[in-house]
């Protein structure tokens, strides 16, 4: 049975359409953090004193790290979104999970790939 809380097909499209660009450019991203930290920036520092050598290679653990947290988080982000276009494929898109309300429009334009509604977002607190 489908529901009779849901979004029309064109609003369906529509944010499709949001997700897919958003889907694109963090993929691009992705693969600007995983560059940044897959190349060694091999600077040329093996002439400078021992000290910079050490702070240098302490940051660059750290950077590493850093960016690796970066990478995850914009996988789980992509993941989030491709998840969000199969719920527009099942026509669920933009159904709280917890009220089975519809999601603000304006909410989904900023969170494409929100499942809770504000109101279950605050009773969550």
């Amino acid at each position: 049975m489908e529901q009779k809380n849901r979004y029309t097909d064109e609003a369906l499209q529509e944010f499709k359409g949001l997700i897919e660009e958003k889907i694109a450019k963090a993929q691009h991203d992705l693969e600007l953090i995983r560059s940044a930290y897959m190349n060694d920036g091999n600077n040329g520092t093996d002439d400078t004193a021992p000290t910079f050598k050490a702070f240098e290679e302490g940051s660059k653990t750290m950077s590493k790290e850093a960016n690796t947290q970066l990478a995850l988080r914009q996988e789980k982000f992509i993941r989030d979104l491709k998840n969000a276009l199969i719920r527009i494929e099942n026509k669920t898109y933009g159904v709280c999970r917890v009220t089975g309300k519809l999601i603000n429009k304006e909410r989904l334009k900023l969170v494409p790939h929100a499942t809770l509604s504000i109101e279950a977002k605050n009773m969550q607190r």
